[in-house]
């Protein structure tokens, strides 16, 4: 039987790094999904993962979270350093992973159960029993997401009876209700309305005063007006990885500079 480690729990001056992800390389099966991936997190920081479709950004972005175990045959070599421990390693569990680093997903995915339901759900799992504190907790996460005001007299009421915007708000609040360190957006406004994309938005910005935020998005003019660092993958290399005014606007390489253009993608 693995012996698993514990994860400490630290407090990172804003200035300092979150996690850094080291000689990573990625494997679906046989396939070389990542080659050799090096880059550094800050903390409470936006970083955006862009490059065409195919590049291997949501592949990274699940290596954070541990997601690839959910599947046979994925391999990862290399380490994501988190508080000093290689999240990859086997003797690390991934459910503890994912209390610490949890993910919003593309199109928003409420459990079937109720709005309170759908935000208790993660604190459960860590054992928080105590109804008081789960409605704090509850309250809290609904309030940092925005949705307290319109959802407070409708807990109990199914997370389906929901807008699309109000449900992928509410899939954030479920993100953070179990204090993560790491947040994790894989294109998490490609499914809404620019009304309510402005509103994940405006949410994300707010957030990354509290927790540090990965990002995935296609979107040029995104990844420019959230994020303070963007990453440029192209054919699962990280090819550019630097401030986002930097990358935009004076990019290292051609390449870089021919995808924020708009010249592929």
């Amino acid at each position: 039987m693995v012996e698993e480690l514990s994860l400490p729990k630290l407090n990172f001056p804003t200035t300092d790094l979150k996690a850094e992800v080291q000689d990573l390389d990625f494997y679906y099966g046989t396939s070389k999904a990542l080659k050799n991936v090096n880059m550094s997190v800050p903390a409470r920081k936006v970083t955006a993962l862009i490059g065409p479709s195919g590049c291997g950004k949501t592949t990274l972005l699940r290596c954070f979270n541990r997601m690839h175990d959910l599947y046979p045959g994925n391999r990862y070599d290399g380490q994501i350093m988190l508080d000093g421990i290689n999240i990859l390693d086997r003797k690390v569990d991934p459910i503890e992973v994912r209390m610490r680093i949890s993910m919003v997903f593309q199109r928003p995915n409420p459990f079937p159960k109720s709005i309170y339901d759908n935000v208790a759900y993660g604190l459960r799992v860590q054992g928080l029993t105590k109804r008081q504190a789960v409605d704090e907790k509850v309250e809290q996460a609904l309030k940092s997401a925005a949705l307290w005001s319109e959802v407070k007299d409708r807990l109990t009421e199914s997370a389906y009876a929901l807008s699309g915007g109000q449900q992928q708000r509410l899939c954030i609040a479920r993100a953070i209700a179990t204090d993560p360190d790491i947040v994790l957006f894989d294109e998490p406004t490609s499914a809404l309305d620019p009304i309510a994309t402005a509103s994940i938005e405006d949410l994300v910005n707010e957030l990354k005063q509290q927790v540090t935020i990965l990002i995935v998005t296609h979107s040029m003019q995104q990844a420019a007006r959230l994020s303070d660092y963007t990453a440029f993958m192209y054919l699962g290399e990280l090819l550019e990885f630097n401030q986002t005014n930097v990358l935009f606007n004076q990019p290292a390489h051609k390449r870089t500079q021919d995808y924020v253009s708009g010249r592929f993608g």
